[in-house]
């Protein structure tokens, strides 16, 4: 066998499914354009990188469950003229907050964007190959409470550990009993300086008490997500409101 036939096969066996495919096209490229051996080899693995980074965002993104199209390019910061536009880049840009296992708590009304802000600096971090997660409060905890009638609470946290990062939206809406109120804490207490958490209330924390249904663990709540945390005011009204009366004001013009 020539040492062009095996060429295909030992690439496929290391697994360079990219270069196994491109490495006849781009040696026609190297011997017209009289590429050197390194230029030649250089360019087939970036051609691998590049497509193995293509191809885990796509996975990571599906596995996240993050709304489509929320991004802060799509935000309209001038209706909340008290955030700062550079302050959420930065938490976009930068994940060092998520290599702390720090967590970053967006507060407001209903509607006010803390969805979008949350899932803007989610799909950042993924675009970093940070794996991250996205659940509504409610679906979170009937996740878990499932785990736990099935004896699999404690492996069930474990899976979660993959993701860097869990967005928990719209906490506040979280139904108030006894056996969500535990598996809530114990999923908060978990994560404590382990992951990152994301999360989202229309709530302050002065009425997590209507969250958690005992005293204590509301404060051993707060203690655990505030500890390590960036806290952001989200200041605005509803933005669905916003629209609504915009699209009426266009319909009788």
């Amino acid at each position: 066998m020539s040492h062009a036939a095996t060429i295909p096969v030992l690439l496929n066996q290391l697994r360079l499914s990219t270069m196994a495919r491109l490495w006849e096209t781009l040696l026609e490229d190297a011997e017209q354009d009289n590429w050197t051996p390194a230029q030649y080899l250089a360019t087939l693995c970036e051609h691998e990188v590049n497509e193995r980074y293509s191809r885990r965002i796509d996975r990571y993104t599906k596995e996240s469950r993050l709304p489509v199209g929320k991004t802060l390019e799509t935000f309209d910061f001038k209706m909340i003229p008290k955030l700062q536009p550079k302050k959420m880049e930065a938490l976009a840009k930068n994940s060092d907050w998520v290599k702390r296992a720090e967590n970053l708590l967006f507060f407001g009304p209903s509607g006010a964007g803390k969805t979008h802000l949350a899932a803007a600096i989610a799909h950042s971090l993924i675009e970093q190959s940070i794996r991250v997660r996205f659940y509504k409060g409610s679906a979170l905890v009937q996740e878990l409470q499932k785990a736990r009638s099935e004896l699999q609470l404690e492996n069930h946290l474990a899976k979660l550990d993959k993701y860097s990062v869990i967005v928990i939206d719209d906490l506040g809406y979280v139904k108030k009993s006894e056996a969500e109120t535990h598996v809530l804490f114990e999923f908060i207490a978990h994560r404590y300086e382990t992951g990152s958490l994301i999360i989202t209330s229309n709530q302050a924390f002065s009425e997590w008490d209507k969250i958690f249904a005992d005293a204590s663990m509301t404060v051993a709540a707060i203690d655990r997500v505030v500890h390590h945390s960036t806290i952001i005011e989200v200041e605005a009204d509803s933005y669905r409101k916003r629209q609504a009366i915009s699209n009426n004001c266009m319909g009788s013009e």
